[in-house]
């Protein structure tokens, strides 16, 4: 990758920074477990939805262990609105139950191990490093893909292939925040189909700006 991308990706960081100065995630949780149900969840489904199913979920399953041993047919109708019920519900149960059997009981600190979760792939397993573990990583999501396929720093629909491009372009330290700042630009400016060029911060710094 060449260093005028390097360069490109620091302005673009330091004015997202400048104009979304409190973005984070966007789902509720308190512990790891909480995120990795919150992650499972929010597959196909808007975190807003999502939040608005967690409070109740997490009163009925206040632990591991009681989404490991859960009724899956009463868990599933508890997740119903987040869209495939049915997969998630076991995807919940069975990372659950792995966790309790395989680690103790605690939600593990590294890529390989979460990955061998049910349910659980990269961009959940990043999404936790990241923001429970305070471990540099990037999760690439739809906004991720179709931003930084505007802004030419790749040319990948490959989540996994941009998220090795990224790595090396942009700072470690702006990893974790990059993707949330990415998300809210994305929600109020970048819009998919309908980008609203001229009120984007940038604008001067992204070849597509004002071709869509």
């Amino acid at each position: 990758m060449n260093d005028s991308n390097r360069i490109r990706a620091n302005k673009i960081v330091n004015l997202l920074t400048n104009e979304y100065p409190n973005s984070k995630c966007s789902l509720d949780y308190q512990t790891p477990h909480e995120l990795l149900v919150a992650t499972i969840l929010s597959a196909q489904c808007t975190d807003h939805r999502v939040n608005q199913v967690l409070p109740n979920l997490y009163n009925k399953y206040p632990t591991i262990e009681s989404f490991a041993y859960a009724d899956l047919k009463e868990l599933s109708k508890h997740i119903f609105s987040c869209g495939y019920h049915n997969q998630k519900a076991k995807s919940i149960q069975g990372s659950s139950l792995a966790i309790l059997e395989k680690y103790n009981g605690k939600v593990p600190e590294s890529m390989s191990e979460l990955i061998t979760l049910p349910g659980v792939g990269r961009k959940t397993a990043n999404c936790i490093l990241g923001e429970c573990f305070n471990i540099p990583s990037m999760v690439i999501d739809t906004h991720m893909i179709r931003i930084m396929n505007l802004l030419d720093l790749t040319t990948s629909k490959d989540p996994k292939k941009i998220e090795i491009e990224l790595m090396e372009i942009f700072n470690k330290k702006y990893w974790v925040n990059l993707t949330h700042m990415i998300i809210d630009h994305g929600r109020a400016v970048c819009i998919a189909r309908r980008p609203q060029c001229d009120k984007c911060i940038l604008s001067d710094l992204c070849p597509s700006a004002f071709n869509n």
